[in-house]
């Protein structure tokens, strides 16, 4: 990053504890929105050039409805935050009005078959994101201590808009689970040993607050990376989570082996656990709550992939 100011603005937003994927989705659209201004400073711009920017997005990008709200999101942190010159409440501007995709959903025969076909030693963190609903990015990052046996549950800690929440833990993974953290353990008596090993990882302070816990086995990664690595931020060694992008290449290849002809996705198991509950006869409440949804309409859509239809409809050509 070489604008002093896009560099001020990242560190802005560390000090107020954003999510490092927030962070670059916000320097995203700052910087597309400084580029369609023809590299004006931001200083210089204000509720015009934000509504054009965004009518810009709609009407020629024709991006989806939550692009163009990240984007105004980033943009009023800009002016409110950083810049002390709020945007107005009342922006005129042209909104996207393409829908959102329904989700691709397996069926409980597809999940099985593709669950059983990944590979070995990348099975369990997919596992977790149809058995307990999780996101990719929950399930790369949980460490020890998340996993409570006692309650078959998973604690997640600053999900997706930074909120806690609590999820099932299906009975069959507790074994495979138990002999992951045996596997964990080993890695940290080898990196204990290590006289260049730091420590883990703490976000948000943590290890300010904790000054002791970086070094202890529980707060360690549940699935952590086979390789030391240097911390670019700190340059400390570290052992990180395994990197997304495997469990990424590791479903999409093993579905095209299979040969499904569904766009399968890390997510697409997520969208499988939500319709498979609701199938089941789970209230859509509890749903929201496994999901980690703020807003109910956003579980509702998988209402909509159910056999049935989402009001038990049935077609009247059944009849004929």
């Amino acid at each position: 990053m070489k604008s002093p100011f896009l560099r001020a603005l990242a560190e802005n937003m560390r000090m107020r504890r954003y999510a490092k994927r927030t962070i670059e989705s916000y320097l995203y659209w700052i910087t597309s929105f400084i580029n369609y201004n023809f590299k004006k400073h931001p200083s210089f711009c204000h509720d015009r050039e934000v509504e054009s920017f965004l009518s810009y997005l709609a009407n020629t990008k024709n991006v989806a409805p939550k692009t163009q709200a990240l984007a105004l999101n980033a943009l009023v942190y800009l002016y409110k935050e950083f810049l002390d010159k709020p945007l107005t409440l009342d922006l005129k501007y042209n909104r996207t009005t393409t829908q959102p995709k329904l989700p691709v959903v397996l069926t409980s025969t597809e999940t099985a078959l593709l669950l059983k076909n990944l590979p070995a030693h990348l099975s369990l963190p997919c596992y977790l994101l149809y058995a307990s609903g999780l996101r990719l990015m929950e399930s790369v990052r949980l460490r020890v201590q998340d996993i409570d046996f006692d309650y078959l549950s998973i604690q997640i800690w600053h999900g997706k808009g930074g909120k806690h929440r609590r999820v099932t833990l299906a009975q069959e993974l507790v074994s495979p689970l138990k002999k992951q953290i045996e596997s964990v353990h080993l890695y940290y008596e080898q990196d204990m040993k290590n006289t260049k090993y730091s420590r883990v990882y703490l976000p948000y302070a943590l290890a300010g607050k904790y000054p002791n816990a970086a070094k202890e086995f529980n707060w360690h990664y549940l699935f952590p990376s086979a390789r030391l690595s240097v911390d670019p931020e700190s340059q400390m060694v570290r052992r990180h989570h395994i990197h997304e992008s495997n469990l990424q290449k590791a479903v999409r290849e093993t579905s095209k082996k299979i040969g499904f002809t569904k766009r399968v996705t890390c997510h697409t198991l997520r969208h499988s656990f939500a319709t498979h509950l609701l199938q089941r006869g789970a209230d859509i409440r509890t749903v929201q709550d496994q999901l980690g949804h703020s807003d109910i309409r956003t579980t509702q859509i998988y209402t909509h992939v159910l056999q049935a239809g989402a009001n038990c409809v049935r077609s009247p050509f059944s009849d004929l």
